[in-house]
């Protein structure tokens, strides 16, 4: 080669500072991966759905007060599943392994968790499918991070990514469940795990696509709400008026939930005659107060086109949280993402009510906000998931509310594992 050739191409790769590469994007092998992660996710929570829509109308023939026996056999039968098989845990352990665990999620939890919450749910127990999805993805990131032998941080950036490909495939929302499954994870209003964002994203969307293709569902909004034109500065007013009520009843179901899991540890016997018994209390509800049934998911549309007497929005509020706390807390199995929002939308029905002159859609937007927000601490999710959710176009009305929400929660968050340890 000529000297002058040879400067030539001393100066290029100066210029880029690089030696030459094959692949000359952005993108590699862990991009692919990643997208793996998400159509594996996507597949994992389509099978899933179309089980869980399977049971639920199976089990939803018995209603009247054939509802009482059958939640109490669903809770046992989830409880011998529990006490034989495994304990799965709940969104404290995820949260708790991913920061304290080297991010690790244990495939070994997922049929538990996937027998038992797919009984909890679909007989009627008010939590959603959102953290058993979570878990079963989520662990599938951690075994596909460490078949690549992944280590440190890309290791956790997959079990994350993994996370929000389960909670995107619920909610038909990837870049809010990308946030959420970073979010969740946060301690002292901190988002530490910012390496899993590009990750978190790619594999949610590859699972948005599957499981969109394969549902049909997640394209649009799920709860149709009022149109909504912002005329008034006052709207931001509003909002943060309507999250201040909200967030006092985030403090309502905090502690309601605390005083029922000191009950049930008082219980000194095994898992399944606590999800019997919790299964008997969540009959006479759900016999009194059929729509507090189920997770939300259908039940929010029903509550916002029915036409509902005051009276009843309120007893609906007060056992809808009761329902929650107890499902959360006598072992059952599933999310509260959903249930929460669908407190939040009673409340706001009830606060319009009293104040017809404001919008029904920020009102109710409003308290949805605020709530979730308070006992999860993910405003930033909270408020991209109900803008995708509810097709509520305005963000920073969302945003004041979830942020009223979270900086007027507890300073103890109802997710134990949030906490900030003396040493990690």
């Amino acid at each position: 080669m000529k000297l002058k050739q040879k400067r030539k191409l001393v100066t290029f790769l100066n210029i880029l500072d690089q030696p030459i590469q094959f692949n000359p994007f952005v993108f590699s092998r862990k991009f692919i991966l990643w997208a793996l992660l998400g159509l594996m996710g996507g597949i994992i929570a389509s099978l899933y759905w179309i089980v869980l829509e399977f049971l639920t109308h199976k089990l939803a023939f018995f209603d009247g007060w054939q509802v009482i026996p059958t939640m109490a056999i669903c809770g046992l039968l989830a409880g011998l599943i529990i006490h034989y098989i495994g304990d799965p845990g709940e969104i404290h352990l995820i949260v708790n392994n991913i920061r304290f665990n080297k991010g690790k999620l244990d495939p070994r939890n997922n049929p538990s968790m996937i027998l038992s919450s797919l009984l909890c749910i679909s007989s009627g127990g008010s939590l959603g499918p959102e953290a058993p999805l979570v878990q079963v993805t989520g662990s599938t990131g951690t075994w596909l991070g460490k078949l690549f032998r992944f280590k440190g941080e890309d290791l956790r950036s997959m079990s994350i990514a993994g996370m929000a490909s389960g909670f995107t495939a619920l909610f038909g929302a990837p870049l809010g469940g990308s946030l959420f499954s970073l979010e969740i994870l946060h301690h002292e209003h901190a988002v530490e795990y910012y390496k899993a964002i590009i990750p978190a994203f790619v594999a949610s969307s590859f699972s948005y696509i599957v499981f969109a293709f394969i549902i049909h569902m997640g394209i649009g909004p799920i709860w149709n709400l009022p149109s909504y034109e912002m005329i008034t500065k006052y709207d931001f007013l509003y909002a943060v008026v309507f999250a201040i009520v909200a967030t006092m009843v985030g403090w309502g179901f905090i502690y309601c939930t605390k005083v029922f899991k000191i009950l049930f540890n008082r219980l000194i016997t095994p898992i399944y005659i606590k999800t019997c018994i919790g299964g008997i209390a969540l009959g006479f509800i759900v016999y009194y107060f059929p729509i507090t049934r189920y997770f939300g998911h259908h039940e929010i549309s029903e509550l916002l086109i029915g036409d509902f007497s005051i009276s009843f929005l309120i007893a609906i509020l007060i056992f809808k949280i009761l329902a929650i706390s107890i499902t959360v807390t006598s072992g059952w199995r599933g999310g509260f993402i959903i249930p929460l929002f669908f407190t939040g939308a009673t409340l706001g029905l009830i606060i319009h009510h009293f104040i017809p002159s404001v919008s029904l859609s920020l009102t109710v937007v409003s308290c949805m906000a605020a709530i979730n927000a308070c006992v999860t601490r993910t405003p930033m999710s909270t408020t991209i998931l109900l803008a995708t959710l509810t097709g509520f176009s305005y963000f920073i009305p969302i945003l004041f509310a979830s942020l009223t929400g979270y900086f007027l929660a507890p300073k103890i968050p109802f997710i134990a594992s949030q906490m900030k340890a003396s040493k990690e």
